[in-house]
C-alpha cells in the first residue's frame, strides 16, 4: 500500500517539531509548549509509525532518548546506560503493555505449567530532572544528568547543596542510584515572584526550574532554591541486589537516601488502575510537587532483567500518564453557533482527540478578534486546552506544521442561522457578533428539533429540552453536529447518566441510515413537507441528483409546481446549505425512499388524513395509504377520493363536507386496508 504524500509530510513535520521542542526543554530548560502538548505530538508520531512501519527510522524521536549536554558542564560517561520510559495514556494502552509483559514472561517460563500473572510495583512519576548518583565506599563522588543516555553532565557541585542528599551513606557500599530532582510547586511560585520583581523570565513549570537550577556553574544558585530529590532505582551495587522493587526502595531508604513514600507493591493490573485513579484525582493536589502519572514496573527484579530493554526503554516498565489538559490536534473546519441572545460564536471542528479524560471534537473560538490574534486557520495544528469546561479552547497554533494549504477564515456577513435576511453585525464597541434580526435562536432550535423529530430522522432521546441543552452548551448548532456528539461531552451535561448517554448514542447510530424522503423533510426546505419530499425522492432517487435539478425539471413534476421548484433550487444553490449538506453526508448512509405501489385497495385514490387516530399516528396512517397504492395529500379538494377523519378533525373535515367528499372513520379505514 502506497503511503499518502500528506502522511509523509506530516511525519516529517512531527519529527522536526519534536526535536526542536525536546532540544529547548532538555538543553535550554525552555518550554514554548507544555510537556503535555509535546507528549501529544510524540504520540501522534508513534501512531503514524505503527500504521506505516516502513517510515520508521532509527533516528526518529520515538527511537531515541531525549537530552543534550551543555558545553560549559563537564561530560560524564554513564557506567550503566540510562533509559527513558515508554508512555501509556489510556487503560487500553496499559492493558496492551500488560499483554506484552505476559507474552514475554511466557517465553521465559516455557517449562512452567501455569500462565504467568505479572505483579507490579507502582510509584508516582515526578515531573523533574533525571539524576544519577555514584557513591564509592559510601561517599558521594559524582552526580550526573541523564543527557543522551550514554553521556551526561557533571552537576555534582549543585547536587551537594540539596540537604536531603547525603554526602555519606549509612554503610560504605559502592552504589549507582537513579532518581528525580524536582522543585516544589510552592517553591516555584515564590521563585517566580522574585524573578518577576527583577524583570527576569519566569520558569514555565517545576521541571524547568529544577533543571535550570541544577545545570548552573554556580552552586549557590541551587543552594538558594527549594530543590529536593527522590531516588528509586539501583543500577550498580557492591552488595547483594534486592530481589524485588519494594525491597530495592527499602534498601535505598536504609542507606539514608530519600524515596517517595507513596507506593504500591505486589499489585495486579486492576490494583494498578485503582492506584492510578486515586492519584489522578484530588490526591495529587495535596502533594507539593508535580506528579504527571504513575510508573509501574514488574515487582520481581529477575523478571525485569529477563525481559530486558528495547533501544530506548525497558520492556518491564511503563509510565502511565494522567489525562492531559493540553493536547495537539488538527482544526478541520469553522462553523457558527447562535446563542439565545442572538450572539454568533465561531466554533472549531477538530480531529477528535482525548483531553482531560474526555474525547472532544469541537472548541470555542470565542470571537473574530480571538481568531485574528492567534492567526487561527482551517487546517492548522493547534494546542487544545480543557480545564473543567465541556467545550475546550484553542490556546496556540503550531506554525511549524503549516504547509501553505491552510485557509484563513473570515467572519461571514450572513448566516442561515439568523432571522430575516440572515445579516450578522458586530456589536459596537465589543468583539462579539450577533444576528441583526433577533429571534433566530428560537427558529434554529425549532429546525433542529424538527430534524430529529418523528417526521424526519425520528431520533429517540432528543426531545425539545435536550436539543435546547445541547444548544446552550454550544454542542449543537447545525444538523450534522448531532452526529459529532461524543460520549464524554454528553456525560458532562447536567442530568445525563451512563444509561441515557448510551441510549442516545445508539439512537444516533441507528438514525444514520435514514430514507431519502425523511432527510428532505428534516432539512426544512420551504414548502417541502412529507408528501413533496416523497415525490422528490421517488423522482430523483438520490440527493445528489436532486441537488443538480433545474427549476424546469422540478416544475414539470406533478404535485411540485413553480413555487416548490423555486424553493428547492434556492436551497441547494445556497453556499451555506451546500457546506452543511456536505458535512451531513459524511455521517449519513441514505437509503432509497419507498417506491410507488402500483396496486392495492387504494390504487388511483387520493387520500387526506386528519384529526387524531387511536391505532395510528398521522405518519403511520399515511404510510399505510401509500402501501395500499394510494396518494396522500395535505389539503382537501374536489379530486380527493376520501378523508380519514379522527377526533378533532377540524377544517379539513368541514372542507370535505362542503365539497361533498366522502368522510370515513378510522375503523372503516382499517377495514378497507384489509381488502
Amino acid at each position: 500500500m502506497a503511503v499518502p504524500r500528506e502522511v509523509r509530510t506530516r511525519i516529517a513535520s512531527l519529527r522536526e517539531a519534536i526535536e526542536k521542542y525536546r532540544t529547548l526543554q532538555h538543553e535550554k530548560d525552555e518550554s514554548p509548549i507544555s510537556p503535555e502538548a509535546l507528549d501529544s505530538l510524540k504520540r501522534e508520531l508513534s501512531e503514524l509509525e505503527e500504521t506505516y512501519p516502513e517510515l520508521k527510522t532509527p533516528d526518529s524521536p520515538t527511537m531515541r532518548i531525549a537530552g543534550g549536554i551543555l558545553p560549559e558542564l563537564k561530560k560524564v560517561a554513564h557506567q550503566v546506560p540510562q533509559w527513558s520510559l515508554n508512555d501509556a495514556f489510556t487503560e487500553s494502552d496499559l492493558r496492551a503493555f500488560d499483554d506484552r509483559v505476559q507474552r514475554g514472561l511466557e517465553k521465559i517460563q516455557q517449562k512452567s505449567p501455569q500462565k504467568p500473572e505479572p505483579k507490579y510495583a507502582c510509584e508516582l512519576k515526578i515531573d523533574g530532572l533525571h539524576i544519577v548518583l555514584t557513591y564509592i565506599k559510601g561517599e558521594l563522588k559524582i552526580a550526573a544528568t541523564r543527557g543522551n543516555g550514554k553521556i551526561g553532565e557533571d552537576v555534582t557541585h549543585a547536587i551537594r547543596t540539596i540537604h536531603s542528599v547525603p554526602e555519606r551513606l549509612s554503610r560504605p557500599v559502592d552504589l549507582i542510584v537513579e532518581g528525580e530532582v524536582f522543585m516544589t510547586r510552592s517553591g516555584l511560585k515564590a521563585l517566580n515572584k522574585k524573578r518577576e520583581k527583577t524583570n527576569l523570565p519566569l520558569f514555565a513549570n517545576p521541571r524547568n526550574a529544577a533543571a535550570g537550577s541544577i545545570r548552573q556553574l554556580d552552586p549557590a544558585i541551587a543552594a538558594s532554591r527549594p530543590i529536593a530529590v527522590f531516588l528509586y532505582d539501583v543500577d550498580v551495587l557492591s552488595e547483594k541486589f534486592p530481589k524485588t522493587q519494594s525491597e530495592e526502595l527499602a534498601y535505598i531508604q536504609a542507606l539514608g537516601l530519600p524515596i517517595n513514600p507513596h507506593t504500591l507493591h505486589d499489585a495486579s493490573l486492576e490494583q494498578v488502575l485503582k492506584f492510578w485513579e486515586k492519584w489522578k484525582g484530588k490526591a495529587r493536589d495535596k502533594e507539593d510537587y508535580q506528579i504527571d502519572g504513575v510508573v509501574l514496573k514488574l515487582e520481581d527484579r529477575t523478571a525485569q532483567e529477563a525481559l530486558g530493554y528495547t533501544g530506548k526503554a525497558p520492556r518491564f516498565a511503563i509510565a502511565f500518564k494522567f489525562p492531559a489538559e493540553q493536547v495537539t490536534t488538527v482544526l478541520e473546519d469553522i462553523t457558527l453557533n447562535v446563542g439565545r441572545t442572538g450572539v454568533v460564536t465561531p466554533v472549531a471542528h477538530l480531529r477528535p482527540v482525548s483531553v482531560a479524560g474526555s474525547t472532544v471534537a469541537r472548541a470555542t473560538l470565542h470571537n473574530e478578534d480571538f481568531i485574528k490574534d492567534k492567526d487561527i486557520r482551517i487546517g492548522d495544528t493547534v494546542i487544545l486546552q480543557k480545564a473543567g469546561d465541556i467545550i475546550p479552547e484553542i490556546v496556540q497554533v503550531l506554525l511549524e506544521f503549516r504547509t501553505g494549504k491552510e485557509k484563513r477564515w473570515v467572519f461571514p456577513k450572513n448566516s442561515p442561522l439568523c432571522g430575516g435576511d440572515g445579516r450578522i453585525e458586530r456589536v459596537p464597541g465589543m468583539a462579539a457578533h450577533r444576528c441583526a434580526v433577533r429571534g433566530s435562536y428560537g427558529e434554529q432550535s425549532r429546525k433542529l428539533m424538527h430534524f430529529v423529530g418523528k417526521q424526519a430522522l425520528d431520533i429517540d432521546g432528543l426531545g425539545g429540552k435536550t436539543v435546547e441543552l445541547l444548544m446552550e452548551h454550544t454542542l449543537v448548532g447545525e444538523f450534522d453536529d448531532f452526529f459529532d456528539l461524543t460520549r464524554d461531552e454528553l456525560l458532562a451535561l447536567p442530568g445525563f447518566k451512563e444509561k441515557s448517554v448510551d441510549n442516545l448514542l445508539s439512537s444516533l447510530k441507528t438514525a444514520q441510515s435514514p430514507t431519502f424522503d425523511r432527510v428532505l423533510v428534516g432539512l426544512s426546505i420551504l414548502h417541502v413537507g412529507e408528501e413533496t419530499a416523497l415525490l422528490l425522492a421517488q423522482e430523483f432517487g438520490t440527493i445528489e441528483k436532486l441537488a443538480k435539478a433545474s427549476h424546469a425539471n422540478l416544475a414539470r413534476i406533478k404535485g411540485i409546481g413553480e413555487v416548490v421548484a423555486e424553493s428547492v433550487v434556492e436551497w441547494f444553490v445556497d453556499t451555506e446549505n451546500k457546506a452543511l449538506l456536505a458535512r451531513l453526508l459524511k455521517h449519513l448512509s441514505i437509503k432509497k425512499a419507498a417506491g410507488v405501489v402500483s396496486s392495492g385497495p387504494f390504487k388511483g385514490m387520493t387520500v387526506v388524513v386528519t384529526g387524531t387516530l387511536k391505532a395510528f399516528s398521522r405518519e403511520e396512517a399515511e404510510t399505510a395509504v401509500r402501501k395500499a397504492g394510494g396518494d396522500v395529500t395535505s389539503s382537501v379538494s374536489k379530486n380527493t377520493s376520501f378523508v380519514v377523519a379522527g377526533e378533532n378533525a377540524g377544517s379539513k373535515r368541514s372542507k370535505a363536507e362542503e365539497l361533498g367528499v366522502e368522510i370515513i372513520t378510522e375503523s372503516e379505514f382499517t377495514r378497507r386496508l384489509k381488502k
